[in-house]
């Protein structure tokens, strides 16, 4: 069903919602960016509709609502454990763009249906609704309908705000009532999606890992400094790493963690006996461009990359992963002629 609200009534509905769920959205954060007087667009949890950015890309994603920047996974002294409470102990209502709703069926691959499930995912992901935030035009960077990502119907709600009123498909059938009770009207609703992006991307399709001899990759060794960066905006990246705390001098008393890590930083893939996998930058950015568009696809029949374009957004070397994307076609002809 289709509503038409004003921002009293979807207070309203997110004050009902809040009862049995904690409420995420994107939001600004008053000079929480890079600079001190720069703001960041990036997930927090809301009480009022005004808190909901609709007029910018969020700098960062969705994704540290499911997979927490920090979480504690257990306590531990010298005879036992203790499992972590989980952190949240209501569900969870997300406020997202199609191409993060699509990036949700990257994490549940991953976390959920690569062998057993991710018991700390799976507790946070239960009880978990998405709002469908609609896109009238592409921001910067996007190229989310190249990678199909532009369009999903796989929503509980959407939302679209035109001037002051907000447009809302529902489909969950435990809120029809709370919607009808605070619409203005009931028109016919389908959320905004876009149809063109002005960065286009084309992946070969004789793409394979050949792709990886080619020469493209060099440039990177100098251009990338391996900050990690386009790793902890993205997405569907899930690298981890842990991290033990103790609290005692003995390390017998303590918590383990599981925290964001990156493969593009230094250290992450170092092993045992000093040695280290993909030392240079270059063999770094060739890992993440073929592991988005070939090497997940081929285990799962789709992208990785859903086209967000945050990478681009966020990259202090200016170094696009669009423009990567689109030399493969020439890094496999250059294989291919050898």
């Amino acid at each position: 069903m289709g509503y038409q609200m004003n921002q009293k009534g979807l207070d309203n509905v997110l004050r009902h919602i809040s009862e049995d769920y904690l409420i995420y959205a994107p939001k600004c954060f008053k000079g929480g960016n890079t600079f001190s007087d720069v703001d960041c667009i990036r997930y927090g949890e809301i009480q009022y509709a005004d808190e909901i950015v609709f007029d910018r890309k969020s700098d960062y994603s969705f994704k540290e609502v499911l997979l927490p920047i920090s979480e504690t996974l257990f306590y531990f002294t010298e005879g036992e454990t203790k499992e972590a409470d989980i952190p949240r102990k209501k569900g969870a209502v997300i406020f997202l763009r199609s191409c993060d709703l699509h990036a949700v069926k990257r994490l549940d691959e991953m976390y959920l249906h690569n062998g057993p499930e991710d018991y700390y995912y799976s507790r946070l992901r239960e009880n978990v609704k998405f709002v469908l935030m609609g896109c009238s035009e592409s921001f910067e960077n996007c190229f989310c309908v190249d990678m199909g990502s532009n369009k999903s119907d796989n929503y509980h709600l959407s939302i679209d705000k035109k001037g002051e009123e907000y447009y809302l498909d529902c489909r969950e059938d435990a809120w029809e009532e709370l919607m009808k009770e605070h619409a203005v009207s009931e028109p016919k609703v389908s959320p905004d999606f876009v149809s063109e992006n002005k960065v286009r991307v084309q992946i070969p399709e004789n793409l394979s890992i050949e792709a990886a001899k080619s020469s493209m990759w060099d440039e990177y060794d100098s251009r990338c400094i391996a900050c990690g960066r386009c790793n902890f905006v993205c997405p569907t990246c899930t690298c981890f790493t842990m991290q033990d705390i103790y609290y005692s001098e003995n390390g017998k008393v303590g918590e383990r963690r599981r925290i964001h890590a990156s493969w593009m930083v230094d250290g992450f893939t170092d092993v045992a006996g000093g040695g280290s996998y993909r030392k240079k930058h270059g063999e770094r950015m060739r890992f993440k461009v073929l592991h988005k568009v070939y090497d997940f696809k081929q285990r799962n029949g789709y992208h990785m990359c859903v086209g967000c374009g945050r990478c681009d957004d966020i990259c202090p070397e200016y170094i696009s992963f669009s423009n990567c994307i689109n030399k493969l076609e020439d890094a496999m002809k250059e294989v291919e002629s050898k």
